[in-house]
Protein backbone atom coordinates (compact mmCIF):
# COMPACT_ATOMS: atom_id res chain seq x y z
CA UNK A 1 0.00 0.00 0.00
CA UNK A 2 1.36 3.36 -0.89
CA UNK A 3 2.54 5.32 2.28
CA UNK A 4 1.94 8.49 1.41
CA UNK A 5 1.72 10.79 4.89
CA UNK A 6 0.30 10.44 7.97
CA UNK A 7 -3.34 11.25 7.54
CA UNK A 8 -6.52 11.80 5.22
CA UNK A 9 -9.17 13.80 6.08
CA UNK A 10 -12.47 11.63 5.86
CA UNK A 11 -15.80 12.77 6.39
CA UNK A 12 -15.47 16.03 8.31
CA UNK A 13 -12.32 14.34 10.71
CA UNK A 14 -8.46 13.25 10.48
CA UNK A 15 -8.00 9.52 10.09
CA UNK A 16 -4.09 7.72 10.26
CA UNK A 17 -3.50 6.90 6.55
CA UNK A 18 -3.68 3.17 6.77
CA UNK A 19 -7.29 2.78 8.14
CA UNK A 20 -8.60 5.45 5.36
CA UNK A 21 -10.97 2.95 3.87
CA UNK A 22 -13.96 3.04 1.32
CA UNK A 23 -16.26 -0.05 0.68
CA UNK A 24 -16.04 -1.80 -3.14
CA UNK A 25 -19.68 -0.85 -3.50
CA UNK A 26 -18.52 2.61 -3.45
CA UNK A 27 -21.02 4.34 -6.25
CA UNK A 28 -18.30 6.00 -7.72
CA UNK A 29 -15.98 3.27 -7.79
CA UNK A 30 -17.88 1.46 -10.76
CA UNK A 31 -19.11 4.51 -12.19
CA UNK A 32 -16.89 7.34 -11.98
CA UNK A 33 -19.11 9.93 -10.67
CA UNK A 34 -16.71 11.30 -8.41
CA UNK A 35 -14.91 14.71 -8.60
CA UNK A 36 -12.28 15.95 -7.25
CA UNK A 37 -9.31 18.97 -7.52
CA UNK A 38 -5.65 19.21 -7.75
CA UNK A 39 -3.87 21.21 -5.74
CA UNK A 40 -0.10 22.26 -4.61
CA UNK A 41 1.86 23.76 -1.94
CA UNK A 42 4.88 25.27 -1.51
CA UNK A 43 7.62 26.02 1.16
CA UNK A 44 8.03 29.67 1.21
CA UNK A 45 9.90 32.34 3.38
CA UNK A 46 6.44 32.74 5.63
CA UNK A 47 5.71 28.97 5.68
CA UNK A 48 3.60 26.41 3.80
CA UNK A 49 1.19 27.93 1.52
CA UNK A 50 -1.19 26.59 -0.82
CA UNK A 51 -1.64 27.93 -4.32
CA UNK A 52 -4.85 29.25 -5.33
CA UNK A 53 -6.78 27.32 -2.82
CA UNK A 54 -9.50 29.22 -3.31
CA UNK A 55 -10.10 28.75 -6.66
CA UNK A 56 -9.58 25.07 -6.64
CA UNK A 57 -12.51 24.88 -3.57
CA UNK A 58 -15.18 26.63 -5.59
CA UNK A 59 -14.20 24.34 -9.00
CA UNK A 60 -14.83 21.22 -6.62
CA UNK A 61 -18.19 22.71 -5.39
CA UNK A 62 -18.88 23.72 -9.21
CA UNK A 63 -17.88 20.08 -10.26
CA UNK A 64 -19.99 18.69 -7.60
CA UNK A 65 -22.96 20.77 -9.05
CA UNK A 66 -22.55 18.28 -12.61
CA UNK A 67 -24.21 15.56 -10.50
CA UNK A 68 -26.33 17.46 -8.08
CA UNK A 69 -24.02 16.75 -5.42
CA UNK A 70 -25.41 16.91 -2.05
CA UNK A 71 -22.07 18.41 -0.66
CA UNK A 72 -21.65 17.14 3.49
CA UNK A 73 -20.18 20.53 3.80
CA UNK A 74 -20.17 24.10 2.92
CA UNK A 75 -17.47 25.84 0.50
CA UNK A 76 -15.65 27.77 3.57
CA UNK A 77 -15.76 24.60 5.51
CA UNK A 78 -13.89 22.62 3.06
CA UNK A 79 -11.62 25.06 2.58
CA UNK A 80 -10.60 25.01 6.36
CA UNK A 81 -10.48 21.25 6.52
CA UNK A 82 -7.96 21.15 3.45
CA UNK A 83 -5.52 23.43 5.21
CA UNK A 84 -5.65 21.48 8.85
CA UNK A 85 -4.96 18.09 6.64
CA UNK A 86 -1.87 20.08 4.89
CA UNK A 87 -1.02 21.09 8.45
CA UNK A 88 -1.78 17.97 10.44
CA UNK A 89 0.93 15.67 8.06
CA UNK A 90 3.56 18.72 8.29
CA UNK A 91 4.88 18.22 4.95
CA UNK A 92 6.22 21.88 3.52
CA UNK A 93 5.91 21.20 0.00
CA UNK A 94 3.63 18.92 -2.01
CA UNK A 95 0.05 17.85 -3.75
CA UNK A 96 -3.24 17.71 -2.13
CA UNK A 97 -6.42 15.47 -3.30
CA UNK A 98 -9.36 17.09 -2.45
CA UNK A 99 -12.36 14.42 -3.63
CA UNK A 100 -15.97 14.48 -3.41
CA UNK A 101 -17.40 10.71 -3.66
CA UNK A 102 -21.27 8.91 -3.52
CA UNK A 103 -21.67 6.04 -1.26
CA UNK A 104 -22.45 2.57 -1.63
CA UNK A 105 -25.22 1.53 -4.40
CA UNK A 106 -25.72 -0.96 -6.76
CA UNK A 107 -27.41 1.03 -10.27
CA UNK A 108 -26.52 4.35 -12.32
CA UNK A 109 -29.16 6.15 -10.26
CA UNK A 110 -27.52 8.73 -8.03
CA UNK A 111 -30.32 10.57 -6.82
CA UNK A 112 -30.00 11.50 -2.70
CA UNK A 113 -27.04 8.93 -2.71
CA UNK A 114 -24.69 10.49 0.24
CA UNK A 115 -21.63 11.93 -0.56
CA UNK A 116 -18.53 11.69 0.86
CA UNK A 117 -15.33 14.54 1.34
CA UNK A 118 -11.83 13.77 1.78
CA UNK A 119 -8.29 15.32 1.47
CA UNK A 120 -5.17 13.36 0.60
CA UNK A 121 -1.93 15.21 1.51
CA UNK A 122 1.55 13.56 -0.19
CA UNK A 123 4.92 15.16 -0.65
CA UNK A 124 5.50 15.05 -4.51
CA UNK A 125 7.83 16.71 -6.90
CA UNK A 126 7.79 17.71 -10.35
CA UNK A 127 5.17 15.35 -12.57
CA UNK A 128 6.61 15.71 -16.18
CA UNK A 129 10.36 16.25 -14.85
CA UNK A 130 11.76 19.39 -15.17
CA UNK A 131 13.68 18.97 -19.15
CA UNK A 132 11.11 20.06 -21.42
CA UNK A 133 9.44 17.28 -22.79
CA UNK A 134 8.67 14.79 -26.21
CA UNK A 135 4.76 14.60 -27.14
CA UNK A 136 3.00 12.29 -29.40
CA UNK A 137 -0.43 13.17 -30.71
CA UNK A 138 -3.42 10.83 -29.41
CA UNK A 139 -4.97 8.28 -31.60
CA UNK A 140 -7.87 9.12 -29.10
CA UNK A 141 -9.88 11.82 -29.25
CA UNK A 142 -10.98 14.20 -25.98
CA UNK A 143 -14.12 13.97 -25.21
CA UNK A 144 -17.16 15.63 -26.90
CA UNK A 145 -17.86 18.41 -25.55
CA UNK A 146 -22.13 17.21 -25.67
CA UNK A 147 -21.37 14.15 -23.65
CA UNK A 148 -20.14 15.78 -20.74
CA UNK A 149 -19.63 19.30 -18.37
CA UNK A 150 -16.14 20.06 -19.59
CA UNK A 151 -15.44 22.68 -17.02
CA UNK A 152 -16.45 20.10 -14.24
CA UNK A 153 -12.96 18.47 -13.14
CA UNK A 154 -14.92 14.98 -13.21
CA UNK A 155 -13.43 11.30 -12.56
CA UNK A 156 -14.94 9.31 -15.28
CA UNK A 157 -13.60 11.75 -17.39
CA UNK A 158 -9.90 10.48 -16.95
CA UNK A 159 -10.39 7.08 -18.56
CA UNK A 160 -10.26 8.73 -21.65
CA UNK A 161 -6.45 10.69 -20.27
CA UNK A 162 -5.24 7.42 -18.85
CA UNK A 163 -5.68 5.57 -22.11
CA UNK A 164 -4.26 8.55 -24.60
CA UNK A 165 -0.99 8.86 -21.51
CA UNK A 166 -0.49 5.24 -21.53
CA UNK A 167 -0.60 4.95 -25.11
CA UNK A 168 2.05 7.44 -26.02
CA UNK A 169 4.07 6.42 -23.02
CA UNK A 170 4.21 2.78 -24.49
CA UNK A 171 5.33 4.77 -27.93
CA UNK A 172 8.64 6.21 -26.24
CA UNK A 173 7.33 9.40 -25.60
CA UNK A 174 6.45 11.64 -22.35
CA UNK A 175 3.13 12.36 -22.95
CA UNK A 176 -0.39 12.69 -25.16
CA UNK A 177 -1.89 15.55 -27.37
CA UNK A 178 -5.72 14.90 -27.73
CA UNK A 179 -7.52 16.50 -30.91
CA UNK A 180 -11.25 17.22 -30.08
CA UNK A 181 -14.08 15.90 -32.39
CA UNK A 182 -13.24 18.80 -35.20
CA UNK A 183 -9.35 17.39 -35.74
CA UNK A 184 -7.78 20.59 -33.49
CA UNK A 185 -5.96 20.71 -30.73
CA UNK A 186 -7.73 20.31 -27.34
CA UNK A 187 -5.19 19.49 -24.20
CA UNK A 188 -2.91 17.55 -22.63
CA UNK A 189 -4.36 14.17 -20.48
CA UNK A 190 -3.97 16.03 -17.29
CA UNK A 191 -2.55 19.87 -19.06
CA UNK A 192 -3.62 22.98 -21.18
CA UNK A 193 -1.36 23.27 -24.19
CA UNK A 194 -0.30 26.67 -25.15
CA UNK A 195 2.24 27.86 -28.29
CA UNK A 196 4.00 30.69 -28.48
CA UNK A 197 4.14 32.28 -32.18
CA UNK A 198 5.46 35.96 -33.14
CA UNK A 199 5.53 36.29 -29.97
CA UNK A 200 1.88 35.62 -29.18
CA UNK A 201 1.07 33.87 -26.96
CA UNK A 202 -2.17 31.01 -28.19
CA UNK A 203 -3.98 28.66 -26.50
CA UNK A 204 -7.43 26.28 -27.92
CA UNK A 205 -10.52 28.01 -26.75
CA UNK A 206 -12.86 26.63 -23.89
CA UNK A 207 -15.13 24.37 -24.97
CA UNK A 208 -13.60 20.93 -25.23
CA UNK A 209 -10.63 21.23 -22.39
CA UNK A 210 -10.80 21.97 -18.77
CA UNK A 211 -10.22 25.89 -18.05
CA UNK A 212 -7.69 25.10 -15.78
CA UNK A 213 -6.03 27.30 -12.80
CA UNK A 214 -2.47 26.93 -13.89
CA UNK A 215 -3.42 28.37 -17.52
CA UNK A 216 -5.26 31.61 -15.82
CA UNK A 217 -2.50 31.90 -14.19
CA UNK A 218 -0.50 32.07 -17.36
CA UNK A 219 -2.55 34.52 -18.31
CA UNK A 220 -2.43 37.44 -15.81
CA UNK A 221 1.34 36.49 -15.97
CA UNK A 222 1.82 36.93 -19.36
CA UNK A 223 -0.45 40.05 -19.38
CA UNK A 224 1.93 41.75 -16.76
CA UNK A 225 4.81 41.39 -18.69
CA UNK A 226 3.11 42.72 -21.59
CA UNK A 227 2.72 39.13 -23.73
CA UNK A 228 -0.59 39.05 -25.79
CA UNK A 229 -2.64 36.10 -25.21
CA UNK A 230 -5.01 34.79 -27.95
CA UNK A 231 -7.79 31.84 -27.25
CA UNK A 232 -8.75 30.04 -30.60
CA UNK A 233 -8.87 27.33 -32.31
CA UNK A 234 -5.31 25.19 -33.06
CA UNK A 235 -4.56 22.61 -35.47
CA UNK A 236 -2.01 20.38 -35.30
CA UNK A 237 0.16 22.49 -38.13
CA UNK A 238 -0.31 25.42 -36.11
CA UNK A 239 2.00 23.05 -33.38
CA UNK A 240 4.08 22.13 -36.01
CA UNK A 241 5.17 25.25 -37.12
CA UNK A 242 5.31 27.17 -33.44
CA UNK A 243 8.08 28.91 -32.14
CA UNK A 244 7.55 27.24 -29.38
CA UNK A 245 5.37 25.20 -27.10
CA UNK A 246 4.16 23.98 -23.29
CA UNK A 247 1.96 22.59 -21.26
CA UNK A 248 0.50 23.59 -17.51
CA UNK A 249 -1.20 22.23 -15.14
CA UNK A 250 -1.09 22.01 -11.54
CA UNK A 251 0.96 18.77 -11.57
CA UNK A 252 3.00 19.27 -14.49
CA UNK A 253 3.46 22.89 -13.62
CA UNK A 254 4.99 24.80 -16.68
CA UNK A 255 6.81 21.92 -18.67
CA UNK A 256 8.05 23.12 -22.02
CA UNK A 257 7.78 21.11 -25.02
CA UNK A 258 10.55 20.23 -27.12
CA UNK A 259 9.04 18.18 -29.87
CA UNK A 260 5.46 17.10 -31.19
CA UNK A 261 5.54 13.73 -33.06
CA UNK A 262 9.02 13.76 -33.12
CA UNK A 263 8.65 17.06 -35.09
CA UNK A 264 10.82 19.74 -32.99
CA UNK A 265 9.22 22.87 -32.17
CA UNK A 266 11.68 25.78 -32.85
CA UNK A 267 14.62 25.15 -31.16
CA UNK A 268 13.22 22.71 -28.36
CA UNK A 269 13.72 25.05 -25.71
CA UNK A 270 11.70 28.24 -25.73
CA UNK A 271 12.91 31.39 -24.54
CA UNK A 272 9.46 33.29 -23.83
CA UNK A 273 8.03 30.04 -21.82
CA UNK A 274 11.20 29.49 -20.12
CA UNK A 275 10.60 33.27 -18.50
CA UNK A 276 6.76 32.26 -17.72
CA UNK A 277 8.22 28.76 -16.11
CA UNK A 278 10.21 30.79 -13.91
CA UNK A 279 7.92 33.70 -13.02
CA UNK A 280 5.46 31.28 -12.16
CA UNK A 281 8.03 29.13 -10.02
CA UNK A 282 8.90 32.33 -8.37
CA UNK A 283 5.23 33.25 -7.91
CA UNK A 284 4.20 29.58 -6.31
CA UNK A 285 6.98 30.23 -3.30
CA UNK A 286 5.95 33.89 -2.60
CA UNK A 287 9.31 35.28 -4.64
CA UNK A 288 7.24 37.65 -6.57
CA UNK A 289 5.17 40.59 -4.61
CA UNK A 290 2.75 40.35 -7.09
CA UNK A 291 1.33 37.28 -7.11
CA UNK A 292 1.42 37.02 -2.93
CA UNK A 293 -2.44 36.88 -2.99
CA UNK A 294 -2.91 34.01 -5.03
CA UNK A 295 -0.79 31.73 -1.21
CA UNK A 296 -3.10 30.75 1.06
CA UNK A 297 -0.89 30.61 4.06
CA UNK A 298 -1.13 26.73 6.54
CA UNK A 299 -0.70 28.46 10.26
Amino acid sequence: MMQGSKFIWLDNKLVDWEKAKVHPMTHSLHYGDAVFEGVRFYKTEKGTAIFRLKEHVDRLFHSASAFDMKVPLSNREAFNAIKEAVKANGIEEGYIRPFLFFGEKMGLNNIDLEAHFSVIVIPWGSYLGENAVRVKTSKFIRIHPSSSLMTAKISGHYANSILASADAKKAGFDEALLLDYKGNIAEGPGENFFIIKDGKLITPKPGTILPGITRDSIFKIAKDEGIETVETDLTLNDAYGADEAFFTGTAAEVTLIESLDNKKIGDGKGKIGEKLKQIYKSAVRGKDKRYLGWLELVK
